[in-house]
């Protein structure tokens, strides 16, 4: 863990969709450089005193260093790895390894799962530098679980491997290829966390401008839409970030995935984008204690100015990405379960029963991975 301090990285952990342990709390002397609210639950208000301060981090690597990315990258999955098997066998789920449209996912069904045709493909975060399929398991796993849907969790490129066009194409290729076994678009879902949340709304952006049919709906939690350092709480809220300092760490991460002449294009910051030609109703979900909270507001407006159909709603002193952090707090049960609602709401159309492109998921090995 010390390790993974000195790089920076333990903002990326939150990001990345943790784990259902929290650090221990701080002694009583000890004081926490964050504010603690009173309005937040005993659980996040001993969540929040033991953050350390992520100023103390040191700064991530140039955006072209694909050596010391990889590093941190296979750092933080190492880190992950005990807390996703504990997500397993906390959730009991069967989870196979699949392609999609040349794109590797995994493919997750909750315990007791019923086959009603519906699922949500989901995009994990990682500020598009760090993060998996399976390191993000403690996200996807957990709304599995609460949904009660099949999950299709997207292992897309990380940057700077691949930069935005590339990573919005693989987005567009799995949903393809769903198409393609049968799903209709009224069956699926878009799920995206922190960067995953701002991929999977640039996606759809994309899927429409392309005169492909959209997913019946987006849930998007604590999107990054703005990878550009533009909007009032990047300086408002600076100190009360719990989780990554922008220029030590967002910046390098956001010029690894799309060139600073890029940033402002609505596939990679969708707060940018046209949505009078259409977009499928959205649910944004965050915590007023992020700098992303002006990305929020602003998708929110530019969808709402656009006469479609969307939801913001805010979580009174909650981090990043908070839902996954403690599953079982009341804010996040909370989340979830208005989550839930949206879900079951805008995924309404008569189900199939579609076959899978590489087979039939496999029975899931003790690890809950398939062969």
């Amino acid at each position: 863990m010390k390790t993974l301090h000195r790089l920076g990285a333990l903002w990326l952990l939150c990001m990345v969709g943790p784990t259902q342990a929290q650090e221990p709390a701080k002694a009583p002397e000890q004081r926490s450089f964050l504010s603690v609210p009173e309005t937040v639950s005993k659980e996040w208000q001993e969540a929040l005193a033991a953050r350390r301060d992520p100023n103390t981090g040191s700064a991530f690597p140039a955006p072209d260093n694909v050596e010391a990315w990889k590093h941190i990258h296979q750092l933080i999955e190492a880190h992950l790895e005990p807390k996703v098997e504990a997500a397993v066998q906390r959730y009991e789920p069967t989870i196979a390894r699949r392609t999609l449209g040349g794109v590797d996912v995994l493919d997750i069904k909750p315990k007791g799962w019923h086959d009603d045709g519906k699922l949500l493909v989901f995009m994990h975060g990682g500020a598009y530098t760090v993060g998996s399929a399976r390191s993000s398991l403690g996200t996807s796993l957990l709304v599995a679980h609460e949904t009660g849907l099949r999950v299709v969790s997207v292992d897309y490129t990380v940057a700077p491997l691949a930069q935005f066009d590339q990573v919005t194409d693989e987005v567009v290729a799995v949903l393809q290829a769903l198409a393609k076994q049968g799903y209709s678009p009224q069956d699926i879902a878009l799920f995206g966390a922190s960067s995953g949340g701002a991929l999977a709304a640039g996606s759809v952006l994309k899927m429409r401008d392309q005169g492909l049919p959209m997913p019946a709906a987006v849930a998007l939690w604590s999107p990054w839409a703005d990878i550009t350092q533009t909007g009032d709480t990047y300086s408002t809220l600076k100190r009360a970030e719990a989780n990554y300092v922008y220029e030590k760490h967002l910046k390098p991460s956001a010029d690894a995935y799309a060139d600073p002449e890029d940033q402002k294009h609505p596939y990679v910051s969708p707060v940018y984008g046209d949505f009078t030609k259409g977009y499928p109703p959205t649910l944004i979900q965050g915590g007023t204690k992020e700098i992303f909270l002006s990305n929020f507001v602003r998708l929110y407006q530019a969808l709402d100015t656009a006469g479609q159909w969307v939801k913001l709603d805010l979580y009174e002193g909650m981090p990043h990405i908070f839902q996954a952090q403690l599953p079982d707090s009341p804010e996040s049960k909370q989340a979830l379960g208005k989550m839930k609602r949206f879900l079951s709401e805008h995924l309404k159309s008569p189900g199939l029963d579609p076959v899978g492109e590489t087979g039939p998921v496999q029975d899931p090995q003790p690890d809950g991975s398939s062969q």
